[in-house]
């Protein structure tokens, strides 16, 4: 079987990205989610090894000074991590893996991985998103206009990425990111590895 392929997937805040990503997995097959370390303590109802990889923060140091992350960044006073180990795992057990990371973090993947794809998802106008973090519940109103401020800086390295989707309609935004999924599985790359059988036996 041909090797995975790494998905880059960034969003601003707001924007539907774990929603679109959940339902994605569990109509696509061979698809994984990336479960990235973090030294931040675990939340009510959280599950180590699901929500994230809990670890301390000398852990994640001695991983850090063993060149472990394929990307990492640290956020107040947590790190946050994609562990090099378990993507490689992964992509070599013929998975997709995505990981959900911010611009940043896609730029130290596509450094040290430059095979991967990446795909930004967008909200389809901003009254939109403010609308959508508002009807959260969850924020103070400077929260929410912090969170948009962050929502353009993130916005502005659309550039940097190989597919835009929308999210203005979840099915078609989902039916979206299916396409670019399947269709990579089809490159001939990977179907020479996938079909080599057939291909050999067609050409006898």
């Amino acid at each position: 079987m041909a090797k995975g392929t790494l998905f880059i997937v960034s969003a601003p805040s707001g924007a539907g990205k774990t929603s679109l990503l959940k339902q994605l997995r569990e109509e696509l097959e061979n698809v994984v989610i990336s479960v990235s370390y973090t030294t931040r303590s675990m939340r009510p109802g959280e599950v180590d090894g699901k929500d994230y990889c809990f670890v301390t923060r000398e852990q994640f140091e001695t991983m850090l000074a063993e060149d472990a992350f394929l990307e990492y960044a640290r956020v107040f006073d947590n790190y946050y991590g994609t562990a090099r180990a378990q993507v490689q795992e992964n992509l070599a057990r013929s998975l997709d893996v995505i990981l959900e990371i911010d611009w940043q973090g896609a730029r130290q993947v596509r450094e040290k991985l430059p095979d991967s794809r990446s795909v930004f998802i967008l909200p389809p106008a901003r009254d939109i998103l403010e609308e959508r973090l508002r009807g959260r519940g969850q924020d103070r109103p400077d929260i929410i206009a912090r969170r948009m401020r962050d929502a353009r800086a993130e916005i502005s390295h659309y550039a940097e990425y190989d597919y835009l989707v929308v999210n203005d309609h979840f099915e078609q935004a989902l039916g979206q990111l299916k396409s670019i999924l399947i269709a990579d599985r089809l490159r001939l790359d990977r179907q020479q590895e996938t079909l080599g059988e057939l291909l050999q036996n067609l050409l006898a």
